[in-house]
């Protein structure tokens, strides 16, 4: 959303990131799907997010290398815990030995598997309305059924977070109809017409979505 040399100035004048972020960025950064992380930027506003709201319990939906858990667990009191939900154990082990790192592998459980399934499997479990927040960063095709699990798991208050809601400049492309471009244009229909929230698209990073459930 910045030129390169405003978010040079940007990120000294106000990012904190511990060493194990940077390393994790770093690594991370050689990766040919490196742009499934999170900006930096975008990983501290949510983790001061989590610490304004008090938050103890949330869920985040696509960890990947484990950069945006580091920062919303260092956000969560030691007795906080975040419900991370991915399918990839491979990417998912540099996220738990950068955790462990940290020293905050106690405040993060990994849950493998089709997220979806999981979501369902905690409201079955009678945890609607127990959650704080949730964070979406996973597939696009999907952010809409994630979306309604996670107004059903939060409670009235809570905060859901959805990334890439801007979509590299995309979403204004009229000669783009790819799938996850449509699905972005899609949840961000859907959102900005759900009475059931307050709402607010942020240009930070990719796009970050803000909905408090009513």
């Amino acid at each position: 959303m910045f030129d390169s040399e405003l978010l040079t100035y940007l990120r000294h004048a106000s990012l904190r990131e511990t060493d194990v972020m940077v390393e994790n960025r770093r690594v991370t950064a050689a990766r040919d799907d490196a742009n499934l992380q999170v900006d930096p930027e975008q990983g501290q506003l949510i983790a001061l997010l989590v610490q304004l709201m008090g938050a103890r319990r949330g869920i985040e939906i696509g960890v990947y290398a484990g950069y945006s858990s580091l920062w919303i667990a260092q956000g969560l009191p030691a007795s906080g815990r975040l419900l991370a939900c991915d399918i990839d154990a491979e990417i998912t082990q540099r996220a738990q030995r950068d955790w462990a790192a940290a020293g905050l592998a106690d405040r993060i459980e990994l849950r493998l598997g089709p997220a979806l399934a999981t979501l369902d499997n905690e409201i079955a479990a009678g945890m609607a309305g127990q959650y704080d927040f949730v964070f979406i960063d996973a597939d696009k095709a999907g952010y809409i059924d994630y979306y309604e699990r996670a107004l059903a798991l939060v409670h009235a208050g809570g905060l859901i977070i959805a990334d890439n809601t801007l979509w590299h400049g995309r979403v204004i492309d009229p000669d783009d109809r790819s799938t996850d471009t449509q699905a972005i244009r899609d949840f961000n229909r859907y959102l900005h017409g759900d009475e059931r929230i307050d709402l607010s698209l942020v240009p930070i990073g990719d796009g970050l979505t803000l909905a408090r459930k009513r």
